[in-house]
C-alpha cells in the first residue's frame, strides 16, 4: 500500500473520533476555561497592584485577592477535567483500534500476512497504536484550544487598543503554527524512520530469540549482537535527530516569546508617549500577552511529537485500509458437505506458477491420497480447499459450490486442516485443544486425542492437560505437536479432513497409530491425505500423484 500524505493520515485518525464528538467539545471547553483562568491570575494581580497604589482600577485590593484564589482553584480543577476527558477519549479510542486492528489482520491472513516482518507487526500492534494516545489526548482539543483562547485574547488586546491585538495574533500564529510547521517539514521523514527502526529491531530480536538454539549451536551470537547493534545504532541516530528538533523548537519558541512580549512592551511604551493608552493599559496588555503563550507553546512542541504519532498513524491506518486478497464471504450459502473436488485449478504466487490445470474429485467418506515431491503443489492445493487463497483459473467447489460462494463460517466449520507445522499458543494442553471446540467436555478432548495416540503422553505430565506449553509449542517435540494438532482437528468434529503430512515429524510406531486412526474415520468423514510416505498412503481409498504442480 502506498504511503498516505500526512495531511490523510491525520484526516483519517480524525475520523475515528465521531464516536466521541460531545466528550472532545467538553475538553476543548474546559481547556478554554482553565487556560484563561491561568492567563488572567497575572492580569488580575496587575490590578491588584494598581489598586493598592489608588490607580484608576474596576476591582479594590480585597475583591482581586479573592478573585485570584478563586481563579487559581477553578484553573485546577479545569484542568484535571479537560485531562480526565482527553485521556478518556485517548484510552476508549485505542481500545476500539486494537479490535479494528486485530480484525483486520483476522481479514488479511494469511494471503496477505504469509512471509510478513513478526516484529513489524508486533511493534505496529503495541507501540504504534499506543502512540496514537499522543494524538487523541494531547494534540486534538490542543489545537481547538489554542485557536479559541488565542482569538479570545487577540479580542481582549483590542479593546484595549488594535496594534496591541496586531501584536498579538502575529504572535499566536508565528509561534503556535510556523515554528511546528517549520520543525515538522524540517525533520522530514525522521519519525517514520524510527518507527520502521523500531520495528526492524523488534523483528531481529524476536527472531534471534526463537533461534537461539541454532545461534548458539554455530556460534553465531557475536554476529547477531553486531547485527542488533547496528540496528540499534540507525535507531539511536534518526532519535537524535528528532530529540535535536525539539530542543532547535523549544529554543526558537522560547525566543520569539520573549521577543513578542518585548515588542509589546515597547509598543505599549510608544503608544502612551502618544497619549493613545494609559500607563495601566500597556502594562495589563504586556502582561496579558507574555501570560498566553500556554495554548500556543503546546502547539509548538508538537512539531517533533506529531512526527512519531503520523508515522505510527500511516502504520495502523494502512493495516485497518488494507485490502484483503481474499474477501470472506457473510452472505454466502451454508452447505452440508457432500464430497469436493478441484477443477482445472491453476495458481500463481508471488508472480510464480505453482499449479497448472490440476483437476482431482475427493468424494465423500473417501481416504484420497496426494502424494509427490516437495515443492510440487500438494499444500498449496489444501491452502486453497481451505480458502486461503483463490484460484486464479477453475474451481474449488465443496458440495458441488464453489467455495466462493459460501459462506465462509459453513466453510470453515466443514473443513479441518493439519498442517505440517502446528501452532500452539503459550497456553496450556487443554486450551490449545479448546480453540477448535470451546464447548468441549472432558470426555470429548480426551477421546480425541485417543484417536490421536497422544492421550497417554498428556497423562504422562505433571499436570496433564492442564500442563502449559511454551510459545509456539518449544516444550514439545515435533512429533508432540504433530499429534495435538491432529487431537485439535478430531475435536473440531468438521466432515472433511485435510492432512498436511501428518505422518512426517512420527516413528514408525505412532505412524501406524494415527493411520488407524485415519483408517477409523473411513466413512465417517471425507479425508485428504497428504504425504510423501509411501507407508502413509497404503491407509488411501486413491492415490493422486503431483509432480511440478501437475497431477501425473
Amino acid at each position: 500500500m502506498r504511503p498516505m500524505s500526512s495531511f490523510k493520515t491525520v484526516r483519517r485518525m480524525l475520523g475515528l473520533v465521531d464516536s466521541m464528538v460531545g466528550v472532545v467539545v467538553l475538553a476543548c471547553a474546559l481547556g478554554v476555561l482553565g487556560f484563561l483562568c491561568a492567563i488572567f491570575i497575572p492580569v488580575l494581580a496587575v490590578y491588584g497592584g494598581l489598586a493598592v497604589f489608588n490607580h484608576e482600577a474596576f476591582l479594590g485590593a480585597g475583591e482581586v485577592t479573592g478573585c485570584l484564589i478563586a481563579l487559581a482553584v477553578l484553573r485546577g480543577v479545569l484542568h484535571y477535567l479537560e485531562q480526565l476527558c482527553n485521556h478518556y477519549i485517548a484510552f476508549k479510542l485505542l481500545a476500539s483500534i486494537r479490535d479494528r486492528v486485530f480484525l483486520a489482520l483476522r481479514r488479511l491472513a494469511p494471503a496477505k500476512l504469509a512471509g510478513a516482518d513478526r516484529g513489524n507487526l508486533v511493534s505496529m500492534i503495541t507501540s504504534d497504536v499506543e502512540l496514537l494516545e499522543v494524538f487523541y489526548a494531547h494534540t486534538i482539543s490542543p489545537v481547538v484550544i489554542a485557536v479559541l483562547t488565542s482569538a479570545i485574547m487577540v479580542g481582549f488586546a483590542g479593546s484595549i487598543h488594535v496594534l496591541f491585538a496586531a501584536v498579538a495574533l502575529c504572535a499566536y500564529v508565528v509561534v503556535g503554527l510556523v515554528v511546528p510547521v517549520w520543525i515538522y517539514r524540517s525533520a522530514g521523514d525522521v519519525g517514520l524512520d524510527i518507527r520502521r527502526g523500531s520495528g526492524e529491531l523488534s523483528g531481529f530480536v524476536l527472531g534471534s530469540l526463537r533461534g537461539l538454539r541454532e545461534v548458539l549451536q554455530f556460534s553465531a551470537g557475536e554476529a547477531r549482537i553486531s547485527g542488533m547493534k547496528r540496528r540499534s545504532d540507525r535507531l539511536l541516530g534518526a532519535q537524535r535527530i528528532l530529540r535535536g528538533k525539539t530542543g532547535a523548537a523549544l529554543a526558537c519558541t522560547n525566543a520569539l516569546i520573549l521577543m513578542f512580549s518585548l515588542g509589546q512592551m515597547a509598543l505599549g511604551v510608544r503608544l502612551y508617549g502618544a497619549h493613545a493608552v494609559s500607563g495601566a493599559d500597556a502594562l495589563i496588555a504586556t502582561v496579558a500577552l507574555f501570560s498566553s503563550f500556554g495554548p500556543v507553546v503546546a502547539l509548538a512542541n508538537l512539531g517533533t511529537t506529531l512526527q512519531g504519532t503520523i508515522a505510527s498513524g500511516q502504520r495502523v491506518i494502512g493495516i485497518l485500509e488494507e485490502l484483503p486478497l481474499v474477501e470472506e464471504s457473510e452472505k454466502g450459502v451454508d452447505i452440508v458437505f457432500d464430497g469436493a473436488s478441484v477443477e482445472g485449478a491453476g495458481f500463481s504466487y508471488g508472480g510464480e506458477r505453482v499449479l497448472h490445470d490440476v483437476t482431482i474429485d475427493i468424494p465423500r467418506g473417501q481416504v484420497v491420497g496426494i502424494s509427490g515431491r516437495s515443492g510440487s503443489g500438494k499444500s498449496t492445493l489444501c491452502r486453497l480447499l481451505m480458502r486461503f487463497w483463490d484460484v486464479d483459473e477453475g474451481r474449488i467447489a465443496l458440495s458441488g459450490r464453489s467455495v466462493r460462494d459460501i459462506k465462509t463460517s459453513s466453510l470453515r466449520a466443514a473443513e479441518a486442516f493439519v498442517e505440517q507445522d502446528t501452532h500452539l499458543f503459550h497456553d496450556s494442553i487443554r486450551d490449545n485443544l479448546l480453540i477448535a471446540c470451546p464447548g468441549a467436555t472432558q470426555e470429548q478432548i480426551e477421546a480425541a486425542c485417543k484417536a490421536a495416540s497422544v492421550h497417554d503422553f498428556i497423562m504422562s505430565l505433571p499436570d496433564g492437560y492442564d500442563t502449559m506449553v511454551g510459545e509456539l509449542g518449544d516444550t514439545l517435540s515435533g512429533g508432540e505437536r504433530q499429534r495435538l494438532g491432529l487431537a485439535r482437528a478430531f475435536l473440531h468434529d468438521a466432515p472433511f479432513l485435510l492432512l498436511d503430512e501428518p505422518t512426517s515429524n512420527l516413528d514408525s510406531l505412532n505412524e501406524a497409530a494415527i493411520l488407524k486412526s485415519i483408517d477409523a474415520q473411513r466413512g465417517k468423514r471425507t479425508v485428504a491425505l497428504i504425504s510423501h510416505r509411501a507407508s502413509t498412503m497404503g491407509v488411501a481409498d486413491r492415490v493422486v500423484s503431483m509432480d511440478g504442480g501437475r497431477v501425473s
